[in-house]
């Protein structure tokens, strides 16, 4: 080899591609052919899956086992109360709606006391603002009256008849659960004393008015009571 072709590399390169092709016509050719052969097999509908096939009730979980309880003998569970829906046995006691003891009488009595009353309130005081305003007023002059009328009168009537009927069936139950039942005697002594209550600071007289009204008024109730129920 020459020192040019030694710097070149010219020979080497021939030489390199006189053995690959050397290495090539040598080497047998490889079998692309495929081994095996794939035949697509036609549809059949009827082999396939309809809704009822995953739908079925086999395969739905039941929901009754979604229950904490579930697979609990509750006969033998010492420690579960399953009382408390018992309603009251006290005689008497039954009402306009079923009572389970003073706690429901204290929410119903309350509640629709009160709502009773803001309802009252609030239509004596639309009527006080129509009254109180000229007929030739504007009508946002009007309307701002009435409802100034309405939320002075409204919450005030609501709030004292929910106290009066806070007080009131607590002492009715109370009264009734020492004397064992409920009846007019109760209910007559409960309205009196927590009318009375309601108005102590003011005095006697109005002490012994507010008595009489709500003992009247409960007195009503029981008779409707009564009557209705």
């Amino acid at each position: 080899m020459s020192l040019w072709g030694t710097l070149t590399g010219k020979k080497a390169s021939s030489t390199s591609s006189v053995a690959s092709s050397s290495s090539s016509s040598t080497t047998p050719p490889l079998d692309t052919a495929p081994t095996t052969t794939f035949q697509s097999t036609p549809f059949d509908p009827t082999s396939a899956q309809d809704v009822s096939s995953f739908l079925g009730n086999t395969s739905l979980p039941d929901p009754s086992q979604l229950h904490p309880l579930a697979g609990l003998n509750q006969q033998t569970l010492d420690y579960l109360s399953l009382d408390e829906s018992a309603l009251s046995d006290l005689p008497g006691s039954r009402s306009a709606l079923p009572s389970r003891g003073w706690s429901d009488d204290l929410q119903y009595g309350t509640g629709v006391t009160y709502l009773s009353a803001l309802t009252l309130g609030g239509g004596y005081g639309m009527i006080e603002g129509l009254r109180r305003t000229p007929a030739s007023a504007p009508p946002k002059i009007r309307l701002n009256s009435v409802l100034n009328s309405i939320t002075r009168r409204g919450p005030f009537l609501g709030n004292s008849a929910g106290i009066i009927a806070m007080v009131y069936n607590g002492i009715n139950s109370t009264i009734g659960y020492y004397r064992g039942k409920h009846d007019s005697a109760n209910s007559v002594v409960a309205g009196a004393l927590s009318g009375m209550l309601f108005k102590s600071t003011r005095g006697l007289r109005p002490m012994m008015i507010s008595g009489g009204i709500v003992a009247g008024a409960a007195g009503a109730w029981t008779v409707m009571r009564k009557t209705l129920f």
